[in-house]
């Protein structure tokens, strides 16, 4: 094994490979395929930089046990299942012409980030007898590593100016999003189903509720834009990656009766438009 790696990163070696797979067999200009290679950047990134973590064997299982939620909604997906309701939009909506990569992007780090992260390192915890707590501080160094390259995605992403005069609505709930919000409000999420795990009746109805807000957000997002008479967009090549979010979890406060105070400029899931939904196209490739 090279210098400054650990046995952990072998768990994320095969993470990279299935990544590989998936875009392989995927047309770069499909919804999937604009996240998953944002996704797989950030997943080499990790692995690289494991090392420098203070608790590397953690920050592995956690991104094995994060990974392995999104790869089984795409399997749900390929089996003819209906995946979990935070990813339906980007794989309902992910042939649709009038979305924009940057909607794409956006409506899957919305469902990993807001939905898969908070479950992902509760599982982590459980499973290495680690509290949260002690998982905080590699957490917080993921995200100032997402926040160096959220901006140069968003400009890889971004419509041209002459398009962006049509696009207003996007411009506004883009400008509202950000890796740092919603890599917080996630941690959020963290401590509240961390509290419930006691509860479980509790824990699973507010794993629910998140769902099903994280979901609305996502097809707020992939609000169609009316581009079927320009010419098709292709999705730029991703070189560096990064995410943005919008906090969801006080719809999982709700239904632990933990409503906390909401910021004024947070997007709420029930006051933004709700995207019309399609069928997913030829979803089978998605797991190949």
């Amino acid at each position: 094994m090279p210098a400054g790696r650990t046995d952990g990163a072998r768990g994320i070696d095969d993470v990279v490979r299935r990544l590989r797979a998936i875009a392989a067999g995927l047309p770069p200009t499909d919804g999937v395929a604009v996240f998953n290679r944002m996704y797989l950047t950030v997943t080499e990134g990790v692995r690289t930089g494991l090392g420098g973590f203070a608790d590397p064997s953690a920050v592995a299982e956690l991104d094995v046990l994060f990974a392995g939620r999104y790869l089984l909604a795409v399997d749900a997906v390929a089996a003819g299942r209906r995946p979990p309701a935070c990813w339906r939009p980007l794989f309902e909506q992910r042939a649709d012409p009038e979305v924009h990569p940057l909607q794409f992007a956006l409506a899957g780090m919305n469902a990993h980030i807001q939905h898969d992260l908070p479950l992902a390192v509760v599982d982590t915890c459980r499973r290495l007898g680690r509290e949260p707590d002690q998982l905080e501080d590699d957490y917080h160094r993921i995200n100032g590593l997402l926040a160096e390259v959220e901006t140069a995605v968003r400009e890889q992403l971004m419509p041209g100016p002459d398009v962006l005069e049509r696009l207003e609505p996007m411009t506004h709930r883009i400008g509202a999003w950000s890796v740092g919000t919603a890599r917080e409000a996630a941690w959020g999420s963290v401590r509240l189903l961390w509290g419930l795990r006691g509860q479980p009746s509790a824990a699973r109805a507010c794993a629910t509720a998140l769902d099903g807000a994280v979901g609305l957000l996502g097809r707020a997002l992939l609000l169609p834009l009316g581009l079927r008479e320009q010419s098709a967009i292709e999705a730029p090549a991703i070189g560096t990656v990064g995410a943005v979010g919008a906090p969801a979890v006080e719809a999982a406060a709700v239904a632990a009766h933990a409503v906390g105070p909401r910021p004024a400029e947070t997007p709420v899931a029930g006051l933004l438009p709700v995207a019309r939904s399609r069928p997913a196209t030829d979803g089978t490739r998605a797991g190949r």
